[in-house]
């Protein structure tokens, strides 16, 4: 594992905060999308296809601000969109970590190069690239040639000076064990980036690709053939090690969707960034009126094959920090050695 010690204890200690005060519902991670637009047009992403008004759309810094205030959640993900295009990023990201939020900036690379000098590395701050596989793989999944290699040299060139770098990784029906191990030795062994996050695709209901996503099943089958030989506690996996018991099928869990809400130039989204179920105006709206118990595998058909790890990681969170046993596992995964040059 590769969840940095600092953040580890952070969250830990927000969650215990929590659960002391008696809140049975708050947010880990805040999933914020100051814009829709994007320069990529994946098959697996719904997000282009709003019409052009709302891609038009922007969050200002004070209303992602507010936002994050609102909500406390200790984790920020930046995402959309691609949010390297919002002219004002720089200065969102500046000041959520002048509040030491840990901030996690997603993008597909495509502006990274362009944009690194306007941002300073901080061990609150970390680039989140899009990688969905080996060149020929993520290229296809992308839609556009050419990704891949733009990928890797911004991912190298953000380490070069001092980042800490992670990715993203989303695996789809053409994947298999033999795939995403190779794409996380890859990352792992020759990019070297600080951590990995991976998940399951899901199917959003605008993504051009309504076909290739993976089923609960066949999930926890690639899953555990993937991490059979040991190579799941080699690389420097951005998870919980109950959510990657979980994606193996040891372990099965309810989804806390409101674990990570998502807050975007629409709103409040109901019920995570997966869903389509409308919008609040507030976090508190958010919480008090959305029928959190309708969501989840078992409970609604649209959840049937989700294993996301937007709904599931928050509920091996919790589990973790309700046990002795599993806090102590997590710690220990967080004393693993970093990559060389980091």
């Amino acid at each position: 594992m590769a969840v940095p010690l600092r953040q580890t204890l952070k969250v830990g200690g927000y969650v215990a905060r929590q659960r002391i005060a008696r809140k049975d519902k708050f947010a880990l991670v805040l999933q914020l999308e100051p814009l829709y637009q994007c320069n990529l047009a994946c098959l697996g992403c719904g997000k282009i296809q709003h019409p052009k008004d709302i891609l038009g759309q922007r969050l200002s810094v004070k209303q992602c601000i507010d936002a994050v205030e609102e909500c406390r959640a200790p984790i920020v993900s930046i995402a959309g969109g691609e949010p390297l295009i919002h002219r004002e990023i720089a200065e969102i990201v500046a000041a959520l970590v002048e509040r030491k939020k840990f901030v996690y900036l997603c993008s597909n690379a495509i502006l990274m190069l362009k944009k690194m000098d306007v941002f300073t590395p901080s061990p609150y701050f970390a680039w989140s690239v899009h990688v969905d596989g080996l060149r020929e793989r993520h290229d296809e999944s992308v839609n556009r040639t050419g990704i891949f290699d733009k990928a890797v040299e911004a991912i190298r060139e953000a380490k070069n000076r001092g980042f800490r770098v992670t990715t993203n990784s989303t695996f789809f029906g053409q994947d298999d064990a033999t795939s995403i191990r190779a794409v996380l030795d890859f990352l792992n062994d020759e990019a070297k980036v600080d951590c990995m996050q991976i998940s399951p695709g899901f199917a959003y209901e605008k993504a051009p690709d309504q076909e290739n996503w993976l089923g609960v099943d066949r999930t926890r089958a690639i899953f555990r053939e993937a991490f059979a030989d040991g190579r799941r506690r080699r690389w420097r996996l951005n998870h919980s090690p109950l959510f990657l018991d979980f994606l193996e099928g040891k372990v099965d869990f309810s989804c806390t969707a409101w674990g990570i809400p998502s807050y975007s130039v629409l709103g409040w989204q109901r019920p995570c960034y997966l869903l389509a179920e409308g919008y609040a105006s507030s976090y508190a709206d958010l919480l008090a009126t959305t029928e959190w118990d309708h969501y989840g595998r078992g409970r609604n058909p649209k959840c049937a094959n989700c294993m996301a790890h937007c709904g599931y990681e928050p509920t091996a969170v919790m589990a973790t920090v309700k046990s002795p046993k599993q806090s102590l596992r997590a710690i220990v995964d967080t004393l693993r050695p970093q990559p060389v040059g980091s």
